[in-house]
């Protein structure tokens, strides 16, 4: 899939059509390889016309996230600026570094070329736990597929594919791994969905892996009731299941609850209140691993956590005295 410039480009043309004098342009979107070539382009046509205007292009790629994006234009682990090693394209480079040292340490401050400066953005700053959601990161795999197969490297895009691939088979898995749990079936079943945001710290649910999960328990026939502290009602699958005004509406009567977003509040809730409120055998399925499994299992519930051993696992190990790897 061709990744669409349409808006690089109108800006690109906007400031040719603009300029009054030389100009340092600053690449920041997430765009793919090479796209300063395509501006640097544009702009060295209206040079032509206009022997006053002058630009050099640099790529500064935003590491920012949702939710946290101020923490990370504050306190960046990194910043770097990729330009051309020219001496105009140094000096460009200098007064963008000469910005950035009045609150980031000189050696947190990377320079490179505009290319490789390109490249970093598609990975840098993601983590996978129940498959990557949000608006970015499935986009830019997709470009990388892209890129790779434009230079014939079919092979280097058939892995990167499959990352997509493996992230659907993900969030496939742990939908499957809830329906087994409970007996083979949740038809009927009420489910308390806590998280619908694609990340703690925001209302964003493009991509959503709960999107997918919570549509993979509707078409097992699940009752499904979800809880964001954050994502409005509006935003939900209108119609398709009950949202809830607080965690404990949600799990009152439930089978089961399913963590599908890492907020910190849901490692403070009233685990014990739940439990007795609930459906028996009440189950926890804990998609982002930030609850303490041990507590919930002392409490009566039965526990399941992405990424760690099962239960009947853990008492092989303690049978054959491995407990350590549980």
């Amino acid at each position: 899939m061709a990744p669409d410039l349409k808006y690089v480009e109108s800006v690109s043309r906007a400031i040719a059509e603009h300029a009054l004098g030389p100009k340092i342009v600053v690449e920041k979107s997430t765009v793919p390889v090479k796209a300063a070539e395509s501006i640097s382009a544009i702009l060295n046509e209206a040079q032509k016309k206009n022997p006053e205007l002058a630009f050099q292009i640099l790529s500064n790629p935003e590491f920012l996230s949702e939710g946290t994006a101020i923490e990370n234009l504050a306190n960046p682990d990194r910043v770097l600026i990729g330009g051309e090693s020219s001496p105009d394209g140094l000096a460009a480079m200098a007064q963008l570094i000469q910005i950035y040292e009045h609150w980031v340490p000189r050696e947190k401050i990377i320079t490179t070329n505009t290319w490789s400066s390109e490249l970093s953005k598609l990975i840098g700053d993601e983590y996978c736990f129940l498959g990557f959601g949000g608006s970015c990161f499935q986009k830019d795999v997709l470009s990388l597929v892209y890129l790779a197969e434009s230079l014939n490297l079919h092979e280097v895009a058939d892995y990167w594919l499959q990352v997509v691939e493996i992230n659907k088979w993900q969030r496939r898995r742990f939908a499957d791994k809830i329906v087994s749990e409970m007996f083979d079936t949740v038809s009927d079943k009420r489910i308390a969905v806590f998280g619908f945001a694609f990340k703690k710290n925001t209302a964003d649910t493009r991509e959503s892996s709960a999107i997918h999960i919570v549509k993979y328990l509707l078409d097992e026939s699940a009752e499904v009731v979800v809880y964001d502290p954050r994502v409005p009602e509006s935003q939900m699958l209108d119609k398709l299941f009950s949202f809830a005004k607080d965690p404990y509406e949600a799990a009152k009567n439930s089978h089961a609850i399913v963590i599908l977003t890492e907020w910190d509040e849901f490692k403070n809730y009233d685990y014990k209140r739940l439990f007795n409120s609930m459906a028996q055998p009440a189950s926890v399925f804990d998609g982002r691993l930030i609850l303490d499994q041990k507590k919930l299992r002392q409490i009566g519930f039965r526990v399941f956590a992405i990424g760690t051993a099962s239960p009947q696992t853990c008492k092989a190990c303690y049978k054959y005295q491995w407990p350590e790897i549980c």
